[in-house]
Order: C-alpha cells, then sequence, then structure tokens
C-alpha cells in the first residue's frame, strides 16, 4: 500500500499529528457553535411571552450561530490543508486572519447570546 505522501512525511510526522489535533480543536469549536445557535434558535419555536423582540433576537442569534460555526468549519479546513502543504515543503506560516476571523466571530455571538439571554431574563 504506497501512499503518495509517504515519502514526504515521515520525517514530518509530528507536526502533521499536531495539525490534525489542531484541526480536530477547530472542528469541536464550529460544532459548539452550530449546537449554540440550534439551542438559541430553539427558543423561537417554544410558545414564550418573550415577544417580538426576544423572538427576533433568538432567531438572528440562532441562524447566526450555525452561519458562523460553518464558517469555522471551512476555515479550518482550508487551514489544514495549508499546513499540511507548508509542513510538507517547510514553508510554514502562523495564519493570523483564521485567527482574528474566529476570535470576532466568537466574539459577536458571544455579545448577541449575552443579549438574548437579558431579553429573556428581564421580559
Amino acid at each position: 500500500m504506497n501512499n503518495e505522501n509517504s515519502s514526504r512525511d515521515p520525517s514530518y510526522i509530528q507536526q502533521h499529528l499536531a495539525n490534525e489535533r489542531t484541526f480536530l480543536a477547530w472542528v469541536r469549536t464550529g460544532i459548539a457553535m452550530i449546537g449554540l445557535g440550534f439551542l438559541a434558535a430553539g427558543v423561537v419555536f417554544r410558545s414564550t411571552p418573550y415577544g417580538h423582540w426576544g423572538h427576533t433576537l433568538a432567531l438572528m442569534v440562532g441562524v447566526g450561530a450555525v452561519l458562523l460555526g460553518g464558517l469555522v468549519l471551512a476555515l479550518a479546513t482550508k487551514d489544514y490543508f495549508t499546513k499540511r502543504e507548508g509542513i510538507n515543503r517547510e514553508t510554514f506560516r502562523a495564519p493570523a486572519l483564521v485567527i482574528w476571523l474566529v476570535f470576532a466571530s466568537l466574539g459577536l455571538l458571544d455579545i448577541f447570546l449575552l443579549a438574548l439571554v437579558l431579553v429573556l431574563l428581564l421580559f
């Protein structure tokens, strides 16, 4: 069983394994964001006395979290393959853009979830 990368990868096994662990951590983050989105969107479908604003905010947070989670998964996959090539070519570069995008999306999600919790608690 001859793998196409078998002649290049053995000297970088630890780096490739670390790359896979990092990818799986990003996947867990994306899945958690999507789960939060489903949880927040579930508030929309419950019959509650929170009114129009609560339901609208829950819908926005839910859909936004699902979309941001999907974006994290897509960026993580792209980043994984970019790092894999960089490891094999010995030209690794740290992905600053991906980190900033994920940080911004998680920060935005945090703010909207906080607003949703406040609306649900106060009204």
